[in-house]
């Protein structure tokens, strides 16, 4: 069975995660521990005890969610749990890069600490917010970014649901241009214009910090959700800066995924909306998702 191995970015964290995997697995443990000592602080306590207000804070979340999900697969791995491609969302790309081998998780989670504090200073710098628009063609909700101005389609996450990503003001505009004609919207907390032009003084901030990096082959293969292609070591540092200020197209790079065969989805860290998006890209596909010991049976059932 073709297995495609998921990570989930920024807007997955809960207080608490990743405590039931290392009080179950000394792997899950060391990897935490790992995480400490690469950041010089107690990330994990802050994975595991929150408060919740200091796990939300950009430059901490990341380096958090990539050590959650790095812990997960990591045990599912010692499992038997394999894949066939690696596959994540914005963030989830440093951890699925981790997961097949192309980066080492130490420089994974300095690299997106620093993406972190870059990503929050561009939106403090050039303020702006995104929001979610619901039951809407992909082009009709660029007609509306178009029209409202200052405003860029940010997530491609399923059929009619789109994340467009802006200027407070344009987001207003936008929001406005919905209600009249019908159309759901949500508007999202967050700190600012992620995958939008609004995040260009994040991408030249972060190219030192990939820069230092030298990747390494990626097995599984990594489709990344930037390009919608299987990008080779001398790409990678290049996706992820363009990452930054380009839309997540992540139900593309399913579509793509399923055209190859794919046929089971493994989502590993906390919660299971790349499960969900899947399931309402293709409902016949499996599902199964890696966020505490108990998960671990259910794979091996599969």
């Amino acid at each position: 069975m073709r297995t495609v191995l998921l990570f989930p970015g920024q807007g997955a964290q809960v207080v608490g995660m990743g405590r039931d995997l290392a009080m179950g697995s000394r792997l899950a443990r060391e990897t935490f521990e790992e995480a400490d000592d690469a950041l010089g602080y107690g990330l994990s306590r802050i994975c595991f005890e929150g408060p919740d207000e200091e796990l939300t804070r950009t430059d901490v979340c990341q380096p958090a969610l990539v050590a959650m999900t790095t812990a997960a697969w990591r045990v599912a791995r010692e499992e038997g749990v394999a894949g066939d491609v690696v596959l994540g969302h914005s963030l989830g790309e440093f951890s699925a890069l981790v997961a097949a081998g192309a980066l080492p998780f130490a420089d994974a989670l300095r690299i997106v600490a620093e993406r972190g504090a870059a990503m929050k200073a561009a939106g403090e710098s050039h303020p702006g917010t995104m929001a979610a628009v619901l039951g809407q063609s992909d082009d009709d909700v660029q007609v509306m970014c178009d029209e409202a101005g200052d405003v860029w389609l940010a997530n491609f996450n399923c059929p009619r649901q789109v994340v467009v990503s802006g200027t407070i003001e344009g987001v207003d505009r936008l929001v406005a241009l919905a209600a009249e004609r019908g159309a759901k919207i949500a508007r999202l907390h967050v700190a600012g214009a992620f995958h939008s032009p609004l995040m260009a003084p994040a991408a030249a901030r972060l190219e030192p910090a990939l820069a230092s990096w030298t990747p390494s082959d990626a097995d599984p293969p990594f489709l990344s959700t930037t390009t919608c292609a299987v990008e080779p070591p001398e790409r990678m540092r290049a996706v992820l800066l363009e990452q930054l200020t380009s839309p997540v197209r992540f139900s593309a790079a399913v579509e793509i995924a399923l055209e190859e065969g794919a046929e089971r989805f493994i989502e590993f860290g906390p919660g299971k909306v790349l499960s969900g998006l899947v399931k309402r890209i293709r409902r016949d596909v499996e599902t199964l998702h890696v966020s505490e010991m108990n998960d671990l049976a259910a794979l091996s059932r599969g």
